[in-house]
């Protein structure tokens, strides 16, 4: 096995679950783009701040979540059981999912449910409309800000130069064009394929 993608051999105490559980609560009412725009704060905590998680870790949690069907929240889930396998075996794995999800899903499906009904009722509202307005960039940088984590986490640099470049005129055809973008992906997955990127 690759030794960063190692566990960690931690030990919990009931502190440390809550700490856990603490932090996914406060991340999730800034959840706004998706639990995704989130993990640059979730890198943070788990990887720099406590340990919890190596790098490799926290990348293949959010690699393999983000490959599986279902929800883009899945990979709350695998962080959550990472750290609990880190912190003793499957029991405490289980521990970690349960907190993880709890703590990211209660405040915002509770804000999401009351908000959306309360800016249905009042949506031509001047401030309902610029509010919506406001957030779009907010998603953006957030979404901007997570993939410069997972990218600089991996070691890339400026020598990588393909990829970047690749990055940058997928995103400009996203913007600017109707392609879907599974087209993009699958040329990005060919692309990587023939060792071209």
């Amino acid at each position: 096995m690759n030794e960063s993608l190692q566990s960690l051999h931690l030990v919990f105490g009931a502190r440390d679950w809550f700490d856990l559980f603490l932090h996914y609560l406060s991340l999730s009412l800034l959840s706004v783009g998706g639990a995704i725009s989130t993990a640059p704060d979730m890198h943070r905590f788990l990887v720099d701040k406590q340990h919890w998680l190596t790098d490799a870790q926290f990348n293949a949690s959010i690699a393999i979540a983000q490959s599986a069907p279902g929800p883009n929240v899945l990979f709350i889930a695998l962080l959550g059981w990472n750290v609990g396998l880190n912190a003793g075996g499957m029991l405490t794995g289980l521990l970690g999912v349960f907190l993880a999800l709890l703590g990211i899903l209660i405040p915002s499906t509770t804000l999401t449910y009351t908000a959306a009904q309360w800016g249905h009722r009042n949506r031509e509202l001047r401030a309902v409309r610029a509010f919506k307005q406001g957030m779009g960039p907010i998603v953006v940088a957030l979404l901007i800000a997570t993939s410069w984590i997972l990218a600089s986490a991996n070691g890339s640099s400026l020598k990588d130069w393909p990829v970047w470049l690749l990055t940058a005129a997928s995103a400009i055809i996203v913007w600017r064009s109707k392609i879907h973008l599974l087209w993009l992906l699958g040329a990005g997955a060919l692309l990587g394929w023939y060792g071209l990127i």
